[in-house]
């Protein structure tokens, strides 16, 4: 054994000699560096020879090595501080993301407590299943009336969905109205804004509607994005009531984590489905042409991928008559006639609007759902304004639905806007390392040609368009890597596609540039 003890002693330090070589020669350069006494022998040895001008360099020399020494020395403070501050920021972004999650298992916890205690308020006190105590609506929520048919529909055990079907009772023999729409996209949003002006005292620009009926045109999911207080619920809310029925507000909650938070749930206890406001909604506009909206009130308290990921696939779907999301495993006789096999189809004429708070209290929208969605930003207030009366309008969604099929065939995108889009694709693919993708490229041909038959003009709906679905995509993107390449790509929009042209691009490069 002493000859492998002399073998490993020998064998180890050969890399802890050359690792105590390390600092110790990074300490003695440090020692060089600061070693007094050595600059003072060379003045010493040099002191019989200067004349009186080349004393005056021999000072100058001095003042320039010390100045070295402080701008080295506050480098070196300010890299450590920033190390410590991001070090700092991760740390209590991480904090607050656990302390969520630990509250969100709370609310979970709490819900199976609530439905276990029903349960034996249920067996002990022989209450009919559904026969539930009244609870108050929480704060900020609106409680829901129950009709008398809901009620008697509660009551029999063999109905698990009474509000599906009491809207099957409600709706018996009801056939769909055409209302003989004839006016244009242009009119359309100008009676938009004076209903809204005139009707609701709510104030809205061109700038803003015209990306809004174009996003309405990309797909069915819309997210109205910015800051608090800027009328994002509003505008939804607006929409609603312009076109007479009235937005279903499903207020997001930060404990959902899958579809039945948004859909509703069987209760196993009670026998009865929890039917939500926003599966009502869905099940009344598949009886109707009319214009329906469900409005995900602050979405991204909870992540969106997790309650809404079922919904984002299906919308994708291009043969509608694939839209079916499962509701339930099997079916009951009695179950809602739209109900076939346990799953409902998601009708064409419901748009989901979402709203969103950019702030530390929320979680980030991933790319996946930005990609499906139209985001549409809401960041400034518009004053008040006088404008004609206008009634809200009886609308067919699939008059809708025909002008922009029409606004595609009038307004196509121009080849030199499409040249002029895949040059900057390639652009950005070789600088920043993002492509453009065939599903953008597809919402693409459809807003900008809505854009247009809105009053607007092809390149600002192009600028728009690529600020909020591509250069989004920054955000994810090491700011101090690019850093260098916004300058070069701000003068590459403003040559290629003219000077100013490109507002809000370069708008959006500006800001990134100011948070570096």
């Amino acid at each position: 054994m002493n000859t492998f003890f002399r073998f490993f002693y020998e064998f180890i330090s050969i890399f802890f000699e050359g690792l105590f070589g390390i600092f110790k020669g990074l300490f003695a350069g440090i020692g060089q560096m600061f070693n007094f006494t050595n600059y003072s022998k060379i003045i010493d040895n040099y002191k019989e020879s200067f004349n009186g001008g080349e004393w005056i360099f021999v000072v100058i020399s001095v003042i320039v090595l010390v100045l070295i020494a402080l701008a080295i020395g506050i480098l070196i403070f300010f890299a450590v501080k920033k190390i410590i501050n991001y070090r700092k920021k991760n740390l209590n972004q991480e904090e607050l993301l656990e302390e969520i999650a630990t509250l969100n298992d709370k609310v979970k916890k709490l819900m199976k407590e609530k439905d276990d205690i029903m349960a034996m308020k249920v067996s002990q006190l022989g209450l009919k299943p559904g026969e539930e105590e009244e609870t108050e609506a929480g704060e900020g929520e609106e409680k829901e009336e129950t009709t008398e048919t809901e009620k008697a529909l509660e009551d029999n055990p063999d109905i698990r969905f009474p509000k599906l079907v009491a809207i099957d009772q409600a709706r018996e023999g009801f056939k769909p109205k055409n209302y003989g729409n004839t006016f244009t996209l242009e009119e359309l949003i100008d009676d938009f804004r004076c209903f809204a002006a005139s009707q609701l005292h709510l104030y809205y620009d061109f700038v803003l509607l015209r990306p809004f009926f174009a996003g309405l045109a990309c797909g069915k999911l819309i997210i109205l994005q910015g800051i608090s207080g800027t009328g994002k619920t509003s505008l939804a809310y607006a929409w609603g009531k312009f076109v007479k029925q009235d937005s279903c507000v499903s207020s997001v909650e930060p404990s959902w984590r899958d579809k039945s938070d948004f859909l509703g749930y069987f209760n196993e206890f009670t026998k009865k489905f929890n039917e939500t406001k926003a599966l009502g909604e869905i099940y009344n506009a598949g009886f109707d042409d009319d214009i329906h909206t469900i409005i995900l009130d602050e979405m991204n308290l909870a992540r969106v991928e997790y309650y809404f990921a079922d919904l984002l696939s299906i919308l994708e779907m291009p043969d509608r008559k694939e839209w079916l999301v499962d509701i339930v495993p099997s079916t009951w006789p009695a179950d809602p006639k739209k109900i076939e096999h346990g799953k409902l189809r998601l009708p064409g004429n419901l748009w989901y609007i979402g709203t969103i708070n950019n702030d530390d209290s929320t979680f980030m929208v991933t790319d996946k759902v930005y990609d499906r969605a139209m985001p549409i930003d809401i960041n400034t207030k518009v004053d008040p304004f006088k404008c004609r009366e206008q009634e809200a309008v009886d609308i067919n969604s699939s008059y809708l639905e025909s002008l922009f099929d029409q606004a595609i065939k009038d307004h196509p995108v121009s080849d030199k806007g499409l040249e002029l889009v895949k040059e900057m694709d390639n652009y950005v693919i070789e600088h920043f390392r993002i492509a453009f993708g065939n599903r953008i490229m597809k919402q693409l041909n459809t807003f900008v040609p809505v854009y247009v038959a809105c009053g607007g003009d092809e390149y600002s709906a192009i600028d728009y368009f690529i600020a909020r679905k591509i250069l989004r995509k920054f955000d994810q993107l090491s700011i101090q890597f690019i850093r260098d390449e916004i300058d070069p790509f701000i003068t590459y929009l403003n040559k290629t596609f003219g000077k100013g042209v490109m507002k809000e691009c370069i708008a959006f490069m500006e800001n990134v540039k100011k948070n570096i």
